[in-house]
C-alpha cells in the first residue's frame, strides 16, 4: 500500500518526480546563462532515436500525455569501470529501466520499473553503428541495450508496452555517484539487513548515510536482499529516489547558483538523451511540463512478474496483471488498484509468487502490470523555487 502523503500548499508541491534522471532535468535548467548554459549543452549527449527507428512505431500521443524510457547504464567505459567493478567487455546493458507515463493533464505520473532479467520478445533493430540486430523470441530486457544501444532498448520497450517512448534518458554509474557526492550524500532506510559480497555493500537494517560509491552499490545490490533477483534491488532504488529528492530539497539551490552549477555540470556530463531532449532549454521545458506533479500524484510500481518455466533464474511478465497495467497507461488511466495491491512491504518480500504458464511473455505488446505502488514522499521545494526563475 502507498504511504499517505503529507499535506502541502500548492507552492510547496513543486517538482517531486521520484526518478533521479528527471530530478536532474530540473537541476540543469535553473538559473543558467551564458558560458554555463553553453557548457552544459555541450555536456549532454544526444541520440537520434527517431531517425534510427523510423515510422514503424506505436502512434505518438496527440492529447498531451507522454512517455519517457529512463535507463541506468552498466557501462564500464572510462571511470565507470573503477566504480562498478566486473567486466562487460566493450558493451553495456540497462542496469535499471523505468517507463515514466505522464498523463494528458500533466497532473499525475506513473513510473513502472522493468526488472532487467525479464524475458521479452526482442524486435529486430538497427544499432547506433548502423548494424542490423536480429530479433529474438525470448531475451532479457536489458540485452536490447547491449546489442543495439538506446534505439533498440526503446523499440523493445515500445513492443512490450504498446506505447511510444516519446523520450529517452540515460544516466551512467559515474554520473549517479558524482551527483550523490555533490549533494553531500543521502540518508536511506532499509527494513532488512543487506550483505552483498558482489556489490561490497554491508548494512544493518536501519538508516544510513551513504556517499556516492555506497549509494551506487545500494541501487545495484541484489544478491543481498530478497530472492537475489532484480526485484529486491528495484525496491532499494525507490528508497534511493526518495532519499535523493529529500536531500536536494534541503540544499537551498534556489539561492546557491554555484552549488546548482556544480550539480548540473556533474549530471549532464554523464547524461544521454534522445536528440529532441539534448539541450538545457528542452530539459527545462520538460521540467515546466511536470512541475505540478507532487508526491500524491506520483505512483511507482514494478512490472508484475513470475519465474520463467524455461529458466528459473529469469522472470516473465505475469498476466493478466501485466496486461491490465499497460492497457491502463495506454488509455491514460491510473495504475489499476489490483496491481497496487501486489506491492511488497519491503525488499525481502519482492519475490514472484508462482511460476508463469509456459509461453508467458512471448507475445509482443500483451504483457503489463506493476508491483510496487509507492508515492514519493521526498520534498524538492528548493528545486521548485529555483525553477520558477529559470528561463
Amino acid at each position: 500500500m502507498a504511504e499517505q502523503p503529507k499535506h502541502r500548499t500548492p507552492r510547496r508541491r513543486g517538482l517531486r518526480i521520484a526518478l533521479f534522471a528527471l530530478a536532474g532535468l530540473v537541476l540543469v535548467g535553473a538559473g543558467l546563462g551564458g558560458i554555463a548554459y553553453w557548457k552544459l549543452n555541450r555536456n549532454i549527449h544526444g541520440v537520434d532515436i527517431s531517425g534510427q527507428l523510423g515510422t514503424a512505431r506505436p502512434p505518438a500521443s496527440t492529447g498531451g500525455a507522454f512517455n519517457v524510457l529512463v535507463l541506468g547504464s552498466d557501462s564500464r567505459s572510462g571511470t565507470n569501470g573503477s566504480l562498478a567493478g566486473g567486466d562487460t567487455g566493450d558493451t553495456a546493458r540497462s542496469d535499471t529501466a523505468m517507463v515514466v507515463h505522464v498523463n494528458q493533464a500533466h497532473t499525475a505520473a506513473s513510473v513502472v520499473s522493468i526488472p532487467r532479467d525479464t524475458l521479452v520478445p526482442r524486435p529486430a533493430c538497427t544499432g547506433g553503428d548502423g548494424k542490423q540486430v536480429a530479433s529474438a523470441r525470448s531475451a532479457m530486457f536489458n540485452s536490447a541495450y547491449e546489442v543495439g544501444g538506446p534505439a533498440c532498448a526503446v523499440k523493445t520497450a515500445e513492443q512490450l508496452t504498446g506505447m511510444r517512448m516519446d523520450h529517452f534518458v540515460e544516466v551512467d554509474f559515474t554520473g549517479f555517484a558524482a551527483l550523490i557526492d555533490a549533494i553531500g550524500g543521502v540518508d536511506v532506510t532499509t527494513t532488512v539487513p543487506i550483505d552483498d559480497e558482489d556489490s561490497g555493500l554491508h548494512l544493518d537494517a536501519g538508516t544510513h548515510h551513504l556517499g556516492g560509491q555506497q549509494a551506487l552499490a545500494f541501487v545495484r545490490t541484489r544478491h543481498g536482499v530478497g530472492d537475489g533477483s532484480d526485484l529486491g534491488r528495484i525496491e532499494l532504488q525507490k528508497e534511493m529516489v526518495r532519499a535523493m529528492l529529500g536531500q536536494v530539497g534541503a540544499l537551498g539551490l534556489g539561492s546557491n547558483p554555484v552549488a546548482m552549477w556544480q550539480l548540473g555540470d556533474k549530471l549532464t556530463s554523464s547524461l544521454t538523451t534522445d536528440s529532441d531532449l539534448a539541450s538545457v532549454s528542452s530539459l527545462v521545458g520538460m521540467a515546466q511540463t511536470v512541475k505540478k506533479i507532487g508526491p500524491d500524484q506520483l505512483t511507482m510500481v514494478t512490472l508484475p512478474v513470475a519465474y520463467s518455466v524455461s529458466d528459473p533464474n529469469r522472470v516473465v511478465p505475469s498476466n493478466p496483471a501485466a496486461q491490465q497495467l499497460w492497457a491502463a497507461l495506454r488509455a491514460d488511466r491510473a495504475v489499476p488498484p489490483q496491481v497496487l495491491r501486489q506491492q511488497p512491504a519491503n525488499p525481502a518480500q519482492a519475490d514472484p509468487s508462482a511460476p508463469a504458464s509456459a509461453g508467458a511473455g512471448a507475445s509482443a505488446g500483451t504483457s503489463t502490470g506493476a508491483s510496487a505502488g509507492t508515492s514519493a514522499e521526498a520534498s524538492a521545494d528548493a528545486l521548485a523555487d529555483a525553477f520558477e526563475g529559470a528561463e
